[in-house]
């Protein structure tokens, strides 16, 4: 006597024992009170979860200025003062900028600024703002057709003293 199996009955149940592995998948990771299904995992049960398991991510500390630091430092910080002006309805103003940036403690003097106007009176297409910073520089770039503020670390020119080439307009406020 032979035993030869049907070949579509060995089918059926290799297609039937996937679906109840592909259901009790889906059903392990079901629970009311959870926001995401969680893959269904076996722990030994004397392991507990720890408070730091438990514990919701915090939020990212803001930045902040960092005097001994470097340039790259401080590049989050001049970029969140630099996002802030940008939001606001002075974000064509380049004093706007410098202003900013002198009320969170970077040193006026340091600072360079583009003209808000071309030579003709009509407003900047773009406008560049800089803090000399340990003959680094840190500088920022904004306007209409830039489309969102711009920052970057870059080295210092003509011997580390200054970050803007051209016509700059004094900071004399």
């Amino acid at each position: 006597m032979s035993l030869r199996r049907d070949p579509r009955s060995t089918r059926r149940r290799v297609m039937s024992a996937a679906l109840a592995v592909a259901v009790a998948t889906v059903l392990a990771g079901c629970d009311a009170g959870a926001e995401t299904p969680q893959p269904s995992v076996s722990a030994p049960a004397a392991s507990a979860p720890t408070a730091s398991a438990t514990a919701t991510p915090s939020a990212p500390a803001e930045p902040v200025l960092v005097p001994e630091g470097s340039a790259d430092d401080n590049l989050p910080f001049f970029t969140a003062v630099t996002e802030e002006v940008w939001a606001s309805d002075r974000r064509a103003e380049g004093r706007a900028y410098i202003d900013a940036l002198v009320e969170a403690g970077f040193d006026k003097a340091t600072m360079q600024v583009t003209q808000d106007y071309s030579t003709v009176g009509n407003p900047a297409e773009s406008m560049q703002f800089s803090v000399l910073w340990q003959e680094e520089c840190l500088v920022g770039q904004v306007g209409p057709d830039i489309g969102e503020a711009i920052t970057r670390v870059l080295p210092a020119l003509q011997g580390g003293t200054v970050c803007l080439l051209g016509e700059t307009r004094p900071i004399d406020w």
